[in-house]
């Protein structure tokens, strides 16, 4: 009988590759000064603050006056490398200038390893990058070229030095940049030693030094020798890691001022030579790189990325949590082939469902609301889809992971087509309301619901009738229900085949009950439309959506 039926057990597989992160959020910098620590560093600023920023601007003038001087008149300005006396002027001048900089500020430099020279590594690559301070790196190793940011090379004075680095720039802006920006590392590294060697910090952002993120190929395509170089500041007080969720700039060069001495470690790993494998793979050989650095920090490695941030900030503002953006975008978009412009609209979806909640996450009344449907059996089984760790609530990580996997590919147009066949009971190509509702009432098991507000969301034309046209345009809009309508089918195959199991016949012309306690529906299941008797097998994809 159906009221003896077992209850329905989903499988549920979960790759391991879609886990959560190690790190969830490593572009944040919660820690706050306590009140002992501010008073200590307010009573050593008042001495040490004026004294160090006299002698430091004093310093940077030289700087830019030795940098002006190196970069006068230089012939093939940018493209061409610097030769003779300017070369020996920036590896000299500003290189020392540097390390006395760091000095008067207080920090203590503690070198590790043998810098690698050029003929054996064109390229350092240095990791976890956390804050502006990480250019000490330069100074160690000759005042080599680096990439950064083209706005960079207009600040004042700073600007000037930059350039005088003969530097990559970087446009975010620019759709061609990075691909400039490859080619030009490239042509550099292999250019058998007329240009210098090349700094840089693959993770293209900063964070909090929790975990290493996602390296950018590009020091890894010219398929040569590097160099890793390791950061560790191993302080009681973090004065200095600098990230998108935490101290200023200026607050954090003040409060690194105000302390009598900085520690700051910097490691020169041994170079690392690419095998043939990784020449032919730029992400092997980034990814390899990155597991030996993570390995020497001994912290985790994350799919992080640049594109993680801007997603952190949009989620920032559209007054979610920050951390909510969070989704590793580098695996989830190469996993789930999508782009960074559909999953920033989906987080304005996302939002929009979880904005009535607190957390920033999808609770499942905030799901039913939004689905304008009340809490049942069927929903909570599509809930459940989506809630990948069974916390009971949906993020933003698990929300587009659940409409990759489970609903986009089962919004199919035959999909469409079939749940269109199956509403429009008399065939006459329109959805009534008293046809919608009937299946809606069936499939939910809630016979009296009221359904008319959802009728006329998907009525565009106010007729009273569903065209396909509408139907479909909906179901594009709405990808949620596509996994709605198939898990619903998907349980009416469930309890056809108990009633088969028991050797117990359904009743001709009926729905089998969704649920035990629901009143027998007097709406047919279309079978001839949807669910041949001979065709279950066939029909049965549904469990394939929830297998990752």
């Amino acid at each position: 009988m159906a009221a003896a039926m077992a209850p329905r057990v989903l499988p549920l597989p979960r790759q391991q590759s879609f886990s959560p992160p190690t790190v969830l959020n490593p572009f944040v910098h919660p820690g706050r000064l306590s009140a002992g620590n501010k008073l200590r560093t307010a009573l050593q600023g008042i001495i040490l603050l004026p004294l160090r920023v006299i002698c430091i601007t004093f310093l940077l003038l030289l700087a830019w006056l030795s940098a002006s001087i190196a970069t006068f008149c230089q012939p093939g300005r940018g493209f061409l490398p610097l030769k003779g006396w300017r070369r020996r002027m920036i590896q000299t001048a500003l290189s020392s200038l540097t390390r006395t900089a760091y000095l008067v500020m207080g920090f203590q430099v503690k070198v590790k390893g043998k810098v690698a020279s050029l003929p054996e590594a064109p390229i350092f690559v240095a990791a976890p990058h956390s804050s502006f301070f990480d250019a000490i790196i330069c100074a160690l190793t000759g005042m080599p070229s680096i990439v950064t940011r083209a706005e960079n090379l207009s600040t004042p004075v700073f600007g000037t030095i930059l350039s005088s680095l003969q530097p990559v720039a970087v446009s975010r802006q620019d759709p061609d940049s990075r691909k400039n920006t490859v080619a030009e590392i490239t042509r550099r590294a292999l250019s058998r030693g007329q240009w210098p060697q090349i700094l840089i910090f693959p993770e293209g952002t900063c964070t909090n030094r929790s975990c290493l993120i996602t390296f950018k190929q590009g020091a890894f395509v010219p398929r040569v020798p590097v160099q890793p170089v390791l950061l560790r500041y191993p302080n009681k007080l973090d004065t200095v890691t600098w990230t998108w969720q935490g101290y200023s700039f200026k607050e954090l060069c003040i409060m690194t001022l105000c302390q009598i001495f900085t520690r700051l470690e910097v490691e020169f790993l041994p170079v690392h030579v690419p095998t043939e494998e990784e020449k032919n793979d730029p992400i092997l050989f980034a990814n390899r790189v990155r597991q030996t650095m993570a390995n020497a920090l001994n912290v985790p490695i994350t799919d992080h990325t640049f594109e993680d941030c801007r997603l952190m900030i949009s989620a920032g503002q559209l007054t979610l949590p920050m951390e909510a953006g969070l989704v590793e975008f580098t695996k989830i978009s190469k996993k789930l082939n999508l782009k960074w412009n559909h999953v920033r609209e989906q987080l304005d979806t996302f939002a929009a469902i979880a904005s009535a909640s607190k957390g920033g996450r999808i609770g499942i009344e905030e799901f039913a609301e939004y689905l304008k449907l009340p809490i049942s059996d069927v929903l909570r089984e599509l809930f459940l889809l989506f809630d990948r760790n069974g916390d009971g609530t949906i993020d933003f990580r698990e929300y587009v992971i659940g409409l990759s996997i489970l609903c986009n590919p089962a919004n199919t147009e035959e999909t469409i087509r079939m749940a269109f066949k199956l509403f429009d009971m008399d065939e006459d190509g329109t959805i009534t309301e008293d046809e919608f509702a009937s299946i809606i009432q069936s499939a939910l098991g809630l016979p009296e619901l009221d359904v008319s507000v959802l009728f006329k969301e998907i009525d565009a034309d106010e007729t009273g009738k569903l065209s396909y046209e509408e139907f479909k345009n909906f179901a594009v809009k709405h990808p949620e229900y596509a996994t709605l309508f198939t898990t619903y089918l998907d349980l009416q195959r469930h309890q056809l085949g108990m009633f088969e199991e028991h050797d117990t016949e359904p009743p001709k012309g009926k729905h089998s009950p969704v649920r035990s306690t629901a009143p027998v529906s007097e709406t047919p299941l279309a079978r001839n439309k949807v669910c041949p008797e001979g065709n279950e097998e066939d029909s049965s994809s549904i469990s394939d959506k929830k297998d990752d």
